[in-house]
């Protein structure tokens, strides 16, 4: 099958899954609010379904053509899969929704999730200190030029770094968009370092493309030049596209992390939440144990 027709093919499965999770987040969302359960806000829901949207954009829609090409383009997609798309999709609360959402029968997945070695699992993987090595680690490695390289001549590698970057980006977000509960039990205040250490990988790996004299990527020599923008250039571009938009996006994620633990209302509640918990863990571990049942 010749390569445009097999990204074709599976940029419509793309489509159609995408698809798939909005409807059943919609439906459980719907669903939640019938029930009187704690809904949860519209504008919630919007981002999540804008998150899908923008996952679509990187993988399934034309920019995904362009990234054979340009750089800038492939660079656009990393930006939009990790950066862009994983916040929003947690912003979205998606969890309830999507086990509201899905059919009787597979409501059985949240009595698989209880079970202890799952649940140990998800611990580990959620820990910030390996969330911020996975993100870093993905970034790095596939933007080292012979791998960077097998994620071109391949579709089935292309579409493993494409998933890479997206579930990098969901695990990186995981600590930093967590629900008020999970925040009384930890130090917020260590998001602000968090973010701030996250950035150094980006604006090392930005600044070489930057100010680098030589093109990285040999592969992108034999693109077409867009609007007479050299290898080069593109290369650039790129580079400071990726230093701009992570800069950003990372301030205004601790500014608002920021501003949130400097209000009164917060710190109190923190405080009580914290003596909440540690008075109520026993009860809430056979409540849980009970609620499994």
């Amino acid at each position: 099958m010749p390569h445009a027709h097999h990204a074709a093919f599976e940029s419509y499965w793309v489509s159609v899954a995408l698809i798939f999770a909005a409807l059943i987040y919609v439906r459980g969302w719907v669903r939640i609010r019938r029930r009187g359960l704690e809904a949860i806000e519209g504008w919630r829901a919007s981002s999540f379904l804008l998150g899908l949207f923008l996952i679509w954009v990187a993988i399934a829609s034309p920019l995904a053509a362009l990234d054979h090409v340009l750089l800038t383009a492939h660079m656009l997609q990393h930006l939009l899969l990790m950066t862009i798309a994983a916040p929003l999709i947690w912003l979205g609360a998606p969890v309830k929704p999507l086990f509201q959402g899905l059919p009787h029968f597979m409501q059985v997945l949240a009595i698989a999730l209880q079970w202890r070695p799952i649940q140990t699992m998800g611990s580990a993987i959620a820990d910030p200190t390996f969330a911020w090595f996975a993100a870093a680690g993905t970034l790095i490695g596939w933007h080292i030029p012979s791998v960077f390289a097998l994620g071109l001549q391949s579709q089935m590698w292309h579409r493993i770094e494409q998933a890479s970057f997206l579930i990098a980006g969901l695990l990186f977000w995981l600590p930093v968009i967590q629900t008020r509960q999970a925040r009384a039990n930890s130090s917020e205040w260590s998001i602000i370092l968090y973010l701030f250490l996250a950035t150094l990988p980006c604006d090392i790996l930005s600044g070489f493309l930057v100010f680098c004299d030589r093109v990285v990527y040999p592969v992108y020599f034999s693109s077409p030049h867009f609007f007479g923008v050299s290898a080069l250039e593109d290369q650039q571009c790129a580079g400071a596209l990726m230093w701009t938009c992570v800069t950003v996006i990372y301030l205004i994620a601790g500014t608002v992390v920021a501003t949130r633990l400097l209000s009164p209302g917060m710190r109190d509640e923190h405080r009580i939440g914290q003596s909440t918990l540690r008075r109520n863990a026993a009860p809430n571990i056979v409540r849980q144990s009970m609620e499994a049942l």
